[in-house]
């Protein structure tokens, strides 16, 4: 009796996996085979302002602010101001020998990037009026723009949409495995979630940095009124249940660096889970009745994204361990042997599973991937062990009281140099 229950339990649990996620492996396909959806070429030119919350990034922001007047769109157009977020180093100087206005900010109670971005959109409201802008661009100061970053996003803003998010590929996927498995995931976030979402005409959803938001939006939001852990997810979330739809562009490419030290990583996604926890507590609600009153695909979408699926399989792990004990214990070695090949099931599937996705990425983005080959299949098959090791952080992150702690940056590389040393490597 007990083991057809285990049987069928984790059966059920395996049904109801892939019942959830299947509309994820036709994604898959549709970022392979369908063409992406694109602006027109010779779109209005808008005027855009450049947002960066920055808190002691004097090492690196000087190379995105070169990115951003090194760009492929009149220089006219681009206002940039850097929200100095209780800095204590060079940056605010820094910013200014770039020519960026400059927003000094001193507040320990309000900390992170939706209370800095607030801010900065308060002042603009107050100095110049918020549509004074089109839109407004934002970027993390660690990050670096392709030339034709802002024509391109350009292009897929005239085609109407509110918000739009944006190619997300990295500086350092070659540093080790830490940093080359957030870089996996981003570029597989980027063709075959974004990507495959916009050739489908459903939302997409913004992730960090990297993203245009009109003015028309942050009028009616007065400002940014996100501030959870997570507030790009926030943000996407209550705009996808209020009904708007999140565009993506392809050709927009940023470059992002990635954390190398597991402590550094831990507290980060340790911060991303508590932050997803949240908005699952305060928006689950409302997705699941976009779900069912409005039939909308897209508050599906993003209930799958948030919800705590890591937690639903350490739950199965656990269970099936439990029961692994309890027939050595008792002398049960059919209820030992059948929880044992559940749990090896279980973990084999999900390994076998991520190797796919990671596979099926770096086929179809090789060439963004700045790696040497030989590394780069060596990360691919130490993908989903970094993201096993999130198994553990959502454990710790629903008892540990979790705050925006900032992550160090240190990689300094333009556009130019990625790519080159990228061809370097492959050539080793």
């Amino acid at each position: 009796m007990l083991v057809t229950f285990i049987e069928r339990y984790n059966f059920f649990l395996l049904i109801l996996f892939m019942g959830c996620y299947f509309y994820q492996a036709v994604y898959v396909l549709i970022g392979l085979f369908k063409k992406d959806e694109e602006g027109p070429e010779n779109p209005e030119l808008k005027h855009y302002a450049v947002l960066i919350s920055a808190r002691n990034e004097s090492a690196v922001i000087g190379e995105l602010l070169q990115s951003i007047q090194q760009q492929d769109y009149p220089s006219g157009l681009i206002d940039t101001y850097v929200i100095a977020d209780n800095c204590v180093d060079h940056t605010a100087d820094i910013a200014r020998s770039h020519g960026a206005h400059v927003f000094e900010r001193f507040q320990s109670a309000k900390v992170g990037k939706g209370y800095a971005l607030d801010y900065a959109f308060h002042k603009i409201a107050a100095e110049k009026g918020i549509r004074y802008y089109a839109g407004y661009l934002v970027f993390d100061a660690d990050n670096v723009l392709d030339k034709n970053y802002i024509r391109e996003m350009n292009r897929t803003f005239s085609l109407g949409y509110p918000v739009i998010t944006s190619y997300r590929n990295s500086k350092n996927y070659d540093s080790n495995w830490i940093s080359a498995g957030y870089a996996l995931w981003f570029l597989r976030e980027s063709r075959f979630l974004n990507g495959a979402r916009m050739k489908c005409h459903t939302s997409c959803a913004i992730s960090g940095t990297g993203f245009l938001v009109s003015s028309e939006t942050i009028e009616k939001d007065h400002g940014w009124k996100y501030s959870l852990l997570t507030e790009d997810i926030e943000f996407s979330t209550d705009h996808i249940i209020r009904g708007d739809r999140i565009g993506y562009c392809s050709k927009a490419i940023l470059y992002d660096e990635q954390p190398i030290d597991f402590k550094a990583s831990w507290n980060q996604r340790m911060r991303w889970t508590k932050g997803f926890y949240q908005v699952f507590a305060r928006y689950g609600g409302k997705l699941l009745n976009g779900i069912f009153r409005n039939r909308s695909f897209p508050c599906y979408d993003m209930l799958m994204t948030i919800a705590p699926a890591t937690l639903i399989t350490l739950t199965s792990l656990l269970l099936n361990g439990f029961f692994t004990v309890g027939g050595i214990l008792t002398g049960h070695a059919r209820v030992t042997e059948a929880s044992l090949l559940a749990m090896g099931g279980c973990l084999t599937s999900i390994y076998l599973s991520l190797l796919a996705f990671g596979s099926v990425t770096i086929i179809a983005e090789r060439k963004q991937i700045h790696c040497k080959t030989s590394r780069c299949l060596l990360y691919l098959f130490t993908f989903p062990i970094f993201l096993f090791t999130y198994i553990p952080i959502s454990v710790a992150a629903l008892f540990k009281n979790v705050t925006w702690k900032p992550v160090p940056h240190t990689i300094i590389r333009s556009t130019e140099q990625i790519c080159r040393y990228s061809n370097k490597k492959q050539q080793v």
